[in-house]
């Protein structure tokens, strides 16, 4: 496991380090003064409402795992579930990819439910997530907003290809949920049985994961859950919409014209770059929203970058503080519990299959 993970970090370096010169090369003009400027000018005001913005988006989503929880944890708070909520994001920005399992193993052990069950309410949130940035991000683009009116006039035209892209893949994610909620023990043995012959129990480590979102899709015990999901999830998004509105507007009239509508497109750039990251350091995210802020808004190289730089911090470090003072409250090494839950994760993938009802 540490070689393969090496090996990805080796790989995602590589990328980072491309991106990295490629930015340096059309930014040869760069004025270091005009970028302490602009960060010396910054509202104080703005930057803490954004933050306590992002804090409120960690206690929605606590409280979206409480109705996860609700059939077999009826007594689940939303208080008592958002410690792991902080310290599983946290490590998440210090860690990287590896700390993603901090928080479904943390959940886990605080409510004494298996490790199986949780990842697969993280899957299940996974869609959620997606499905309610995708609402309002259609919203934005095929209602009569600013989007409509940005300075480059070939970029609308290609937001409504994109929309419609975004459509087809929740619609996408939800039928192949829904087919997995009818045959989801059928389609685990099939690929089971079909990629059995394959290296490594890939057969069977695909089986099991079907089988634990099947198990997941049983969190969504009703439609009103399902509605209060949905909601929950979009008002998080919108939330976090509002955070971004919030670092932007810091920066006074040069970026005061940023609407709900507009960071919105600054959100989804950020989440196609934190496809590449950096454990810590991050990258991939910061260099999306840069373009996006030089190339969609038409802002100064210095500006996108102090502006990139602080969303990423605002949106995703700012969580740092209070993650790690809960650790250390609570004994914890965000190493030592990355570590338990990949192992527990890879006993879950070995483990049996259940037998055929």
């Amino acid at each position: 496991m540490g070689k393969k993970r090496y090996l990805a970090y080796a790989v995602v370096a590589a990328i980072f380090a491309v991106l990295v010169y490629m930015q340096f090369r059309t930014w040869k003009d760069f004025d270091w003064a005009t970028f302490w400027s602009e960060a010396r000018q910054l509202s104080p005001g703005h930057i803490v409402l954004a933050i306590a913005l992002i804090y409120l988006s960690y206690g929605l989503r606590a409280l979206r795992w409480k109705i996860f929880l609700r059939p077999v944890r009826k007594d689940a708070s939303t208080v008592a579930l958002i410690p792991p909520t902080l310290v599983g994001f946290t490590g998440l920005a210090l860690l990287g990819r590896p700390g993603e399992l901090i928080r479904p193993y943390l959940i886990a052990r605080r409510t004494g439910l298996t490790f199986s069950s949780q990842m697969a309410a993280w899957a299940i949130e996974r869609i959620f997530d997606i499905g309610g940035f995708t609402v309002l991000m259609v919203l934005a683009i095929f209602l009569p907003t600013e989007l409509r009116y940005l300075p480059n006039p070939e970029i609308y035209p290609r937001l409504r290809v994109g929309g419609f892209l975004l459509v087809a893949l929740v619609a996408g994610l939800a039928l192949g949920a829904l087919l997995i909620a009818k045959f989801g023990e059928a389609v685990a043995a099939w690929i089971e049985a079909r990629f059995a012959h394959l290296a490594a129990n890939l057969g069977h480590r695909v089986a099991q994961k079907v089988r634990e979102f099947h198990g997941g899709l049983d969190t969504i015990h009703s439609p009103l859950a399902f509605l209060q999901l949905t909601g929950v999830s979009i008002l998080t998004w919108w939330i976090i919409a509002l955070a971004y509105r919030e670092v932007t507007h810091a920066y006074g009239p040069a970026l005061g014209h940023m609407t709900v509508s507009k960071v919105l497109l600054l959100m989804g750039s950020s989440m196609l770059g934190s496809l590449i990251q950096l454990p810590g350091v991050g990258g991939g995210s910061q260099l999306a929203t840069i373009s996006a802020l030089q190339h969609i808004f038409n802002a100064s190289h210095e500006l996108a970058a102090s502006c990139g730089i602080l969303l990423w911090v605002v949106t995703f470090v700012s969580v740092v503080p209070a993650g790690l003072l809960l650790a250390h409250r609570e004994r914890l090494s965000l190493r030592k519990l990355s570590e338990e839950s990949e192992q527990e994760e890879t006993r879950t993938e070995l483990s049996p299959s259940p037998p055929a009802a």
